[in-house]
């Protein structure tokens, strides 16, 4: 079970660095694109949009492991009891 814990922490702790990166890395970078991209400046687009997208995909990265590591762990207790 302790492994378990230790595999969620450090998932959680590489995705909030990703959080972090994507939240303050973009808009701060974001600021020397200078083009338009579907009628607005795509700093704003990327900012506005971008980071959104980069959420969801932290959220659905963070869902898929932990029911792939909760499957794996109910395969293994499951043995155990048999």
């Amino acid at each position: 079970m302790q492994r378990y814990w230790k595999f969620n922490l450090r998932l959680i702790a590489a995705l909030l660095l990703l959080w972090v990166l994507v939240t303050f890395g973009v808009p701060y970078f974001s600021t020397a694109l200078h083009f338009r991209w579907l009628g607005g400046p795509f700093s704003f687009w990327m900012t506005a949009q971008g980071t959104l997208l980069v959420y969801f995909c932290i959220v659905a990265v963070y869902g898929w492991a932990m029911n792939r590591r909760d499957s794996q762990l109910e395969e293994g207790t499951g043995s155990d009891h048999a």
